[in-house]
């Protein structure tokens, strides 16, 4: 319990946090730059957490940590999404200097290619959530828009990560030579398997036991009286 605990933590870290970046720059141009080379370091640190999940081996943990974790992932993102299009920041502009739209740049452009990588590496559990969730659709799209019009991805390794998590989610067409290179035949016994939907029944059941705790906690109470000595 205590390494599932620690890999959560590092997952947050990693798909949360925002990139920092300098204050003072000369050219948006060279402040751009100056981004992309600070967005490789945190793409090392988001796989090295993630490696920490896949080595986990273990479905039912994997299940619970991607469940919260995309949960936080996405409100990040509808977050920054909301920040963006108040400052009418487009993707294509010049790279922002203001903190707030900055941070929140970096958190669409990091989070997205992180949700790329989960997707990719854990195809299953990620369909399970994204296909029966419309509002996660609808940003996951937005997001890659803007990720492909801000110039971060251009001819690099990523950009074919967000090319691989379209074609596998179904955003775009699969192409005829299309492969997850991460897909293993544990994922596609999984999806039938027993064991796998057994994980499924229970992680709702377990979800509807804390639902109901918490619709408990909010409840009246009974406060206790006092006597006087």
């Amino acid at each position: 319990m205590r390494g599932a605990c620690a890999v959560l933590l590092a997952l947050a870290a990693a798909a949360l946090a925002s990139t920092d970046s300098e204050t003072h720059r000369p050219r948006h141009d060279s402040n751009l730059e100056i981004y992309k080379r600070l967005f490789e370091t945190k793409r090392k640190d988001q796989l090295n957490a993630l490696k920490n999940l896949v080595e986990l081996n273990d479905i039912n943990q994997q299940y619970k940590i991607i469940d919260i974790m995309l949960k936080g992932l996405f409100k990040v993102l509808e977050d920054s999404r909301a920040i963006l299009v108040a400052a009418n920041m487009q993707p294509d502009d010049p790279f922002p200097m203001d903190d707030k739209i900055k941070e929140a740049y970096s958190h669409v452009v990091e989070n997205t290619a992180f949700f790329g990588d989960v997707a990719l590496r854990f195809p299953r559990i990620v369909h399970h959530y994204y296909d029966r969730n419309a509002d996660w659709g609808g940003l996951l799209r937005w997001g890659l828009r803007f990720c492909n019009l801000t110039g971060v991805f251009t001819g690099g390794a990523h950009q074919h990560v967000l090319t691989l998590m379209s074609q596998e989610l179904g955003i775009t067409e699969k192409s005829p030579d299309f492969t997850n290179p991460y897909r293993t035949e544990r994922d596609d016994v999984l999806h039938t398997a027993e064991a796998f939907q057994k994980i499924l029944r229970e992680e709702e059941k377990r979800r509807r036991k804390e639902e109901k705790r918490k619709e408990i906690r909010k409840g009246p109470r009974i406060s206790r009286s006092r006597t006087e000595l």
